[in-house]
Order: C-alpha cells, then sequence, then structure tokens
C-alpha cells in the first residue's frame, strides 16, 4: 500500500475531522479511503449511463463483424 500526501484546504480538513470526530470513520485515511471508493464508484455509474445513451447493435456477431471490416 502506497502514501500520498495531499494538501486540502480547511474546509475540507474540517469535513475530515467531522467524520472521525461522529464515528463514521475511523481515522483520517479511512475517510478519504471511503471518499476515493465512492467517487469510483459514482465513475461507474455515469460510464453506464453514458452506455445506455450508445446505439445498440444486433445481430450475428460474424455478419456484424463484416459489415465493418
Amino acid at each position: 500500500m502506497s502514501t500520498l500526501s495531499v494538501p486540502l484546504t480547511p474546509k475540507l480538513e474540517e469535513f475530515i475531522n467531522a467524520q472521525v470526530k461522529s464515528g463514521r470513520a475511523a481515522n483520517k485515511a479511512d475517510v478519504v479511503r471511503r471518499s476515493l471508493i465512492a467517487f469510483s464508484e459514482e465513475e461507474a455509474v455515469q460510464d453506464v449511463l453514458r452506455a445506455m445513451h450508445e446505439p445498440i447493435i444486433r445481430g450475428d456477431i460474424r455478419d456484424l463483424m463484416k459489415k465493418f471490416r
């Protein structure tokens, strides 16, 4: 596991400290890890939503491959 040093605004530092103080997170690193996981999950959801707007290709894969060669 690697360590990363990241400058934080005072507001973000207050948020992190509040999460730890309230017991919602075990420590500061837990807050950051959970935030990154949530960010990653949000990106995955956005990818799915974008894919839903892509045209759907139906048919036999061999026939479709011939059309795209």
